[in-house]
């Protein structure tokens, strides 16, 4: 049994700065987490207080049954791959994967045996007598992660591991650590996973479960969809997703019984549910949210209401366009597929198009709490 659970975990710094404010997170047995959030949210603190590699100033950090506050980083069952490899530059492959083992004295057929099962599982085979200066980024970072899988630990925890990577070898490593951890998994032999990155590409595809964190605080823990289609608060609406979700100022209005928002000149008429959600906020400030992929753009005006703005400028996708229209006073981002903008962007730019929104797919935030209104 592998579960991590933090219960009111805290982290303060001599000089009083508080990094982690009494967080609570209950990882399952065998789950893939992924702790994502901006530069300076303090996710890999706390990772660290996991890992025993930062002391804990406050709460709990429990592996299975076990309270690890007070245990030493090779006591806790562990084992971590680094940003920056970390491996030992005189060693070979073979002797940087078989070098924990050696510390904990297992026998040397039983360290043997299980250099070679890392070695298939990451296709290193070939590479076990080279040297770490004789191997690519994506061959250095393979190694890392298989003198993690040697140890068998009950928990991997993974501190930005690819970023250091160029994108193509992104893509294949994600991809590889993630059919690592469902292959342990199949094999009965799970191990809890938690990962640190500030791609929210890396969180969406690789998370069983994401957690988004802001400033020592979790804004959020849900899987991938529903962070993506119902966010909690405007921070997660706007960190997750690419390009990201449109979010402008607006105003909830009644007129003859029904209620509208307001946003940027045009009156949105709610849905039912959104109108049960938002009942009692008649008049007041709140922030309209969509994703750009719910936003339709058109040369003629729709049959039912629309708004108008200019377009401004395109970007090119391949098998989509990013639309950007001049509304009022702001910018709004549209994701179109190409079949469908490739005829209205021939016609040039700076030039008055029609927009509509789905609004069964918007949000209404709280302009003071931030909270998401309409789930």
């Amino acid at each position: 049994m592998a579960e991590v659970i933090f219960n009111k975990l805290e982290k303060v710094y001599s000089n009083g700065f508080k990094a982690v404010h009494g967080i609570d997170l209950k990882i399952a047995d065998g789950e893939f987490m992924v702790i994502v959030g901006p530069s300076g949210c303090a996710k890999s603190t706390t990772l660290r207080m996991l890992a025993g590699l930062e002391t804990i100033s406050g709460g709990e950090v429990k592996i299975g049954e076990k309270v690890v506050n007070n245990l030493a980083p090779k006591e806790r069952g562990i084992a971590m791959v680094f940003q920056n490899y970390a491996l030992y530059p005189h060693m070979t492959v073979r002797e940087n994967l078989a070098f924990g083992l050696k510390l904990s004295k297992l026998p040397k057929d039983q360290i043997a045996r299980q250099v070679d099962e890392a070695a298939k599982i990451l296709e290193l085979d070939e590479l076990l007598d080279r040297l770490p200066r004789q191997l690519s980024g994506g061959q250095a970072q393979r190694v890392a992660v298989g003198r993690a899988i040697v140890k068998k630990p009950d928990v991997f925890l993974f501190d930005e591991p690819l970023s250091n990577l160029d994108a193509k070898l992104r893509a294949s490593m994600r991809i590889r650590i993630s059919d690592l951890h469902k292959q342990l998994k199949q094999s009965g032999k799970p191990a809890t996973t938690v990962y640190v990155t500030h791609d929210q590409t890396e969180a969406m595809t690789m998370g069983d479960r994401i957690c988004v964190m802001k400033l020592g605080h979790i804004m959020q823990v849900d899987t991938p969809d529903n962070l993506y289609h119902f966010p909690k608060n405007m921070f997660v609406a706007g960190f997750i997703g690419a390009p990201e979700m449109n979010i402008k100022p607006g105003k909830v209005v009644e007129q003859a019984g029904r209620l509208f928002v307001t946003v940027g000149g045009d009156t949105l008429a709610l849905t039912e549910r959104q109108q049960e959600k938002l009942a009692g906020y008649a008049g007041q400030n709140v922030f309209f949210g969509v994703r750009p992929e719910y936003v339709s753009v058109s040369d003629t005006p729709y049959a039912e209401a629309c708004g108008t703005g200019e377009l401004v400028r395109v970007e090119n996708m391949g098998h989509e366009f990013f639309v950007y229209l001049k509304v009022a006073d702001f910018e709004l981002t549209c994701r179109i597929p190409s079949d469908e903008a490739k005829p209205m962007i021939e016609k040039g730019l700076n030039r008055k198009v029609y927009f509509k929104f789905d609004m069964n797919k918007c949000h209404i935030f709280d302009a003071k709490t931030e909270q998401n209104l309409s789930l």
